[in-house]
């Protein structure tokens, strides 16, 4: 468990680097909210998240982390690619909001122990979030279930994608199912998280997000198997029911997964596979090849790029994706080496989520959920701050001469 001491503000300063990576881009919401305004509030998040994380952290006390230490080199090829007047101001001021972002990150990282504090702050944020999308679809099931997007469940109050949502949903569920397993948390309050997470991601009819959870989830079991008895019988009773279904529901299982698209475009990956096959085939320089041309929207010719490794290598280079893999490789070599426990198993749900997640969205090179997911794992990681001394118990002094005190080097 995490420590009981940690300040309020840390919470605080987390949900409000949540909101910082919510993006301003999305469906239409009920009440029409200026982009401008949009962005003004996600980025005054990550301003305050600093100012708190700061304020409760003065002296600077950080925590070694290969992951923060690799992300933090990110920063050089983000800001020499950036820095080329071609790339426009855009692509400096994400580079200043992935630096703030990082330098959040590390204030925090004192408080990150090895327990489950930051996973319960990452469950009640996006609770929170979907809370939001819940409610858009009690007010306006039309704005929220649009046509523009197939029916699928978007955003109403807030501008979310069906992407998007389902990857929070599929977070909050795996996480809360762990913690109940980990005897961290009771059937009740599990079942409050789990069952409508589980309606809004079944609304959205994302994929990834689904076969993320899934092997995530398989992969995090699997680590408590031997160690756990209800470990066991819940991963017993899942595959039982997992075959039932696959039986009875069938049909509506393929239904679901194929979302009415042809054979074609779903073997395309909805059209991504020839935006990535145009961003593999451009010339580039060298310069662009070792570094790329600056961050920017995620996107080539006009289209999301949605792969992260493509964005990466398009606007960070090869160097960007040897420092993601580096980072992703370390946190999932640590928690092999790790001995089963619950923070460990919540730790493979998230990095082999994100792992998943990474080939159909982009989020690895810059500051989003997925750098969010990974900082929780990394938190997991870590080890075990060592509790202070015992002052030593005030004893009576015999007074010394002064002829006979000396002084002692350090």
């Amino acid at each position: 468990m995490g420590t009981d001491h940690t300040p309020k503000l840390v919470g605080t300063a987390w949900g409000l680097l949540v909101l910082n990576t919510l993006g301003s881009a999305g469906a239409k919401t009920v009440v029409p909210l200026p982009r401008s305004l949009i962005q003004m509030v996600t980025m005054g998040a990550l301003a305050v998240a600093f100012t708190l994380a700061l304020a409760v952290n003065l002296r600077l006390r950080v925590r070694p982390s290969a992951y923060l230490f690799l992300l933090t080199l990110l920063l050089v090829p983000s800001v020499i690619s950036s820095a080329d007047p071609e790339s426009g101001f855009g692509a400096l001021f994400r580079c200043a909001r992935l630096a703030l972002f990082v330098a959040t990150l590390w204030l925090l990282s004192r408080w990150w122990d090895g327990g489950t504090t930051f996973v319960r702050h990452h469950i009640r944020m996006y609770f929170l979030v979907l809370g939001s999308v819940a409610a858009g679809l009690a007010i306006s099931p039309g704005a929220a279930l649009p046509d523009l997007y197939g029916g699928r469940l978007v955003g109403a109050l807030w501008p979310l994608t069906p992407p998007q949502i389902g990857q929070y949903a599929a977070v909050i569920i795996g996480l809360t199912v762990l913690l109940l397993l980990g005897r961290r948390t009771d059937r009740r309050s599990a079942a409050v998280v789990v069952v409508p997470s589980l309606v809004l991601l079944a609304l959205t009819h994302t994929r990834t997000a689904t076969i993320g959870l899934f092997a995530g989830l398989a992969l995090a079991i699997g680590s408590l198997v031997l160690t756990s008895a209800a470990a066991r019988r819940f991963f017993t009773w899942t595959v039982l029911c997992a075959a039932v279904a696959a039986v009875v529901f069938g049909s509506a299982l393929q239904a679901w997964f194929l979302r009415g698209q042809s054979q074609e475009n779903f073997t395309s990956l909805t059209g991504r596979a020839k935006v990535w096959d145009a961003l593999l085939a451009a010339d580039r320089t060298t310069s662009e090849h070792l570094l790329g041309a600056g961050l920017g929207d995620k996107s080539f010719g006009g289209l999301p790029i949605d792969n992260s490794w493509l964005a990466v290598y398009h606007e960070q280079g090869m160097t960007g994706v040897v420092l993601v893999a580096a980072f992703v490789v370390v946190l999932g070599g640590v928690a092999l080496l790790r001995p089963p426990s619950l923070s460990r198993a919540c730790a493979i749900f998230l990095i082999s989520y994100c792992a998943i997640a990474s080939y159909t969205e982009a989020g690895l090179g810059d500051a989003s959920p997925y750098l969010l997911h990974l900082a929780v794992a990394a938190s997991l990681l870590a080890a075990p701050a060592r509790a202070a001394p015992l002052p030593a118990p005030d004893v009576p002094r015999r007074r010394v001469p002064r002829w006979a005190q000396r002084s002692e080097v350090i």
